[in-house]
């Protein structure tokens, strides 16, 4: 089984894949790492800000890691914000029916209400350099372009609107 965990920045995505980890087994995949490693060992010029240059240079990548797993038969837990909504697109049904995928959004009300546990949990599982981008706008406006997106592609989405309750059944 391939899990596929998307969604606008400081949702839990790491998180949730740790938690995953625990209770399943499953290894994860966080695509920061992937992107970071390629970033620092030269083999690409785009910076950690070129989200959208990002996504279509990481995802043929990651699009082929999980085709490696499917066709293993291994399970595999992938993370991270650089997976593009069209995803399915890029794999036959023998791939789609081993492949389960979320996006977490966070609501306005839930925004607005835990501003301050969304910054103090930033750094939960990984330590962010710098996280002075992380502001109540910055993080309402993803959220709320990561849901348009979301319903415009059909996706399944987990929408976090009272209490940070998440949970996958595998």
């Amino acid at each position: 089984m391939i899990v596929l965990i998307a969604g606008a920045s400081h949702t839990g995505k790491t998180a949730l894949a740790q938690k995953l980890l625990e209770k399943y087994k499953y290894p994860y995949l966080s695509i920061d790492h992937l992107k970071m490693g390629l970033i620092r060992s030269g083999n690409t010029e785009l910076t950690p800000m070129d989200d959208d240059d990002l996504t279509e240079y990481l995802w043929p990548i990651i699009r082929e890691i999980i085709k490696t797993a499917v066709e293993n038969k291994q399970n595999l837990i992938v993370e991270g914000c650089y997976i593009p909504f069209d995803w399915e697109k890029d794999f036959s049904r023998e791939y789609l029916d081993s492949i389960q995928y979320y996006c977490l959004i966070m609501s306005e009300n839930y925004v607005r209400n835990h501003f301050v546990d969304i910054k103090k949990n930033a750094n939960i599982i990984e330590n962010r350099l710098d996280d002075e981008g992380c502001t109540m706008d910055s993080v309402l406006a993803d959220n709320v372009h990561t849901l348009n997106l979301a319903k415009k592609h059909e996706v399944n989405y987990i929408l976090i609107d009272d209490k940070y309750e998440v949970d996958i059944e595998l």
